[in-house]
């Protein structure tokens, strides 16, 4: 029977040989000039454009406005003075990187500051800015630079008290300046300010059931205390091993409040004082049972009650409650239940007066994020604010007097990119909806502290970034403040990327991607796919505007695609369905779901792309991602590995039983479930089909590392060949815009030639 079987497809293939075939040109292998240039492409076109600018920080009295924009060398921050129309240095940059150089122990080039938005001093004296997650403040007089000191008890993700560090317990001082409240000996105590006379309000505070300082609020009428009695959760420890500290031979351990999903929370529990009568109230938990979170106490202006928002853990319920005064009675002034999650970290809510009577909310009760007037005594929709299918991604301001609201939103063009954040202002009752920014692009708009000017700094990833400043009340156009040169990019070789659209897995959904293609590129050629991933739920990630140097969350941006694609490929990036920023049943399809990471519709996506463009070669498809995205690398080996043959996974929560509590349980639920265990790359290990490449840094502070030493583990056991990097020191964002950048670039570019090349 066999020789039959070698006739037979022998005689096929000298009937395929008949067929004429379009010419398929090979590749040649990157040589080692290529890999050098790749690897320095971004430091090469990072400063070659001009007057770029970012998002505006307004001075406190309105009457100038920030901003950093690039200039020969790198960038400059320049300040517009909204009366005399010009501009000028917003601080010296030579003294300030002088100042901040010292205060970090390293050189800081003036053109380079490790920053790009600042916030004024309410003096115009000095400036605030985030430096990797830390606070920092320097003074413009002397220029002096340090760290902003917190002197709050750290929280682990928010929801566990270190209780190693003792809490703020300086005396809170009363609104009519008569008393002071503080704790002693885990209790509640009140004093004439600036007497040790204490007077004990509460008894029943103890080591394990504490009434904390931190959350000490006074009435406006100097009436009544609310304060949280905590009874402490579970502190988790993660153990890191330095192998390499700088400076000794020793390896070094390390320490990490660490709270992961299911642990035990801090319980707070809300009792309210009257001062003068000494009575306690604890409210009654009844509407707020089981809490993930409570937020800080806030008073109404007439003192008459108190309210604080309440996330059920779990995340299908969100509430704020309000408590009277008086009684300690406890009512629900707006309730958010969810069928499968609410998102903690987008909610909004605005006492309007801030008297509790009404509430601005928002809410995706219909299937989208829009804006309700709710009222707070009922609990009930009053009228709704604003409705379609499309998003509002941000209030920026809610005007009580005019009863206005000025938000962002995008989606409500038709036939435009639905991520474009557009600004728009509506009154209460839904009417007058205005648009401030037509042009088709994403924009980010920043307004005065009075609202009467805005400045909007919009571009496209085809469109260099134009910042501009507009009169609010008409959005007439005031004055061009730049308009960004990329002449000498483009000169040196830069294209912008494609946009690219397919419908997803409902046949309904477009899927939105970008392309970028090898600066050599010859559409006669095939070449081999590799995708840019991260899929995490919280947002959406294709970049929209137009800088393409920097690196975010989830990897990489343009340049960095642009360098892998120089080596011989086609790079993509795509924001799949259980994503945000679209419906609420787009991102739905994350929940409980971590392992799909969109594939059905990336997928989709890759084959529309291929019946588009015949150089585009599906046999051959690898995937990067960092985080959330190299979890994502892991599952496409694992789940979809007839499909991606290799994969670069780079810091991966490759398990949510491993990861932070706060990030896992908002996507996947509490208790812990099966859910966990279906997206987990150590339980489905054996599973692995294609070429692996593990990267983490040892002192990743995020995600904790050994979560890729039992993926590691599993393969081990399940006996699959993988290659694994581990950074000695690296932490969560090595190789991407801390560590060894360049090393970790070169290694994951000579694997992706190695695997889809070779």
């Amino acid at each position: 029977m066999l020789a039959p079987l070698r006739h037979a497809r022998a005689a096929l293939l000298l009937a395929a040989s008949a067929v004429p075939l379009a010419p398929v040109h090979a590749l040649a292998a990157p040589s080692a000039e290529d890999m050098a240039r790749s690897i320095s492409l971004r430091a090469d076109w990072q400063y070659l454009t001009r007057e770029i600018a970012w998002p505006a920080s307004w001075t406190p009295d309105g009457s100038a406005f920030s901003y950093r924009k690039t200039v020969e060398g790198g960038f400059a921050f320049e300040t517009y003075d909204l009366r005399a129309r010009a501009k000028t240095p917003a601080f010296d940059q030579q003294k300030l990187a002088k100042a901040l150089g010292a205060a970090m122990g390293e050189t800081i080039d003036p053109l380079r500051l490790p920053f790009d938005q600042f916030s004024w001093g309410p003096d115009r004296q000095s400036i605030g800015f985030g430096i990797d997650y830390a606070g920092w403040n320097c003074t413009l007089t002397d220029y002096h630079c340090a760290p902003e000191a917190d002197p709050r008890r750290p929280r682990g993700f928010g929801v566990v008290r270190d209780l190693s560090v003792p809490a703020d317990n300086h005396p809170r001082l009363s609104p009519d300046g008569k008393w002071e409240a503080l704790v002693e000996d885990n209790n509640l105590v009140v004093r004439p300010a600036g007497s040790r006379d204490l007077t004990r309000l509460s008894s029943d505070g103890t080591e394990g059931n504490f009434y904390d300082p931190e959350t000490i609020e006074w009435s406006p009428d100097s009436r009544h205390v609310m304060i949280y009695r905590v009874r402490p959760g579970f502190a988790r420890h993660v153990l890191r091993v330095e192998a390499a500290p700088a400076g000794q031979l020793q390896p070094a351990l390390r320490s990490q409040l660490y709270p992961k999903p299911g642990d035990a929370v801090d319980q707070e529990q809300p009792v309210l004082f009257d001062v003068a009568s000494r009575r306690q109230t604890v409210v009654d938990p009844a509407l707020f049972p089981n809490p993930y979170q409570l937020s800080q106490p806030r008073w109404r202006a007439d003192g008459k009650s108190v309210e604080f928002d309440y996330d059920k853990r779990g995340f299908g319920q969100a509430r704020i409650i309000a408590v009277d005064a008086g009684t300690g009675a406890a009512h629900a002034a707006v309730t958010e239940d969810a069928r499968t999650f609410f998102y903690a970290d987008r909610r909004f809510a605005h006492d309007v007066n801030g008297l509790g009577g009404e509430i601005v909310w928002a809410s995706e009760r219909d299937g989208w994020n829009h804006l309700y007037l709710m009222d707070g005594k009922t609990g009930k929709v009053k009228n709704r604010i604003t409705t379609g299918n499309w998003v509002v991604r941000e209030v920026v301001k809610v005007d009580d007097a005019k009863r206005q609201i000025w938000f962002a939103a995008s989606g409500m063009n038709p036939g435009e990119d639905p991520y474009f954040r557009h600004y728009y202002r509506i009154d209460f009752d839904g009417r007058n909806l205005t648009p401030l920014t037509p042009e088709r692009a994403d924009h980010a708009a920043r307004f005065s502290p009075d609202m009467q000017f805005y400045v909007d700094t919009y571009s496209r990833v085809d469109m260099p970034t134009v910042s501009e400043l507009h009169r609010a009340s008409d959005g007439a156009v005031v004055a061009t403040i730049t308009r960004g040169d990329i002449s000498r990019l483009t000169a040196a070789g830069f294209h912008a990327p494609e946009v690219f659209t397919a419908k997803g897995r409902d046949g309904k959904s477009d899927i939105w991607g970008l392309v970028v293609r090898p600066h050599d590129y010859d559409p006669a050629k095939k070449y081999p796919v590799i995708e840019n991933i991260y899929a995490g739920p919280h947002d959406s990630f294709v970049p929209k505007t137009f800088w393409p140097f920097g690196y975010h969350s989830g990897g990489d941006k343009v340049i960095g695609m642009q360098a892998l694609a120089d080596l011989g490929f086609i790079v993509v990036q795509i924001d799949g369905m259980g994503t945000a920023n679209r419906s609420k049943a787009f991102q739905d399809v994350a929940w409980k779901n971590l392992q799909d990471s969109g594939f059905p519709d990336r997928i989709l996506w890759h084959k529309a792309m291929a019946a588009k463009d015949p150089s585009y070669d599906i046999s051959r498809v690898g995937i990067y991602g960092a985080s959330a995205g190299g979890q994502s690398t892991l599952n496409a080996l694992l789940f979809h590995g007839d499909f991606y043959k290799a994969g670069v996974a780079m810091a991966g929560c490759y398990d949510n039983r491993m990861d932070k509590i706060s990030w896992n349980e908002q996507w996947l639920g509490w208790p812990v479930d099966k859910s966990y265990a279906d997206a987990s790359g150590v339980d489905n290990a054996a599973k692995l089909q294609g070429k692996l490449f593990l990267i983490v840094g040892e002192q990743d502070s995020n995600v904790d590392p050994a979560s890729t030493m039992q993926v590691v583990n599993a393969l081990v056991k399940a006996d699959k060949d993988f290659d694994l990097l581990v950074v000695p020191g690296g932490e969560h964002t090595v190789g991407r815009s801390t560590g060894p950048i360049d090393y970790v670039t070169r290694r994951l570019s000579t694997f992706f030639v190695r695997s889809l090349q070779q």
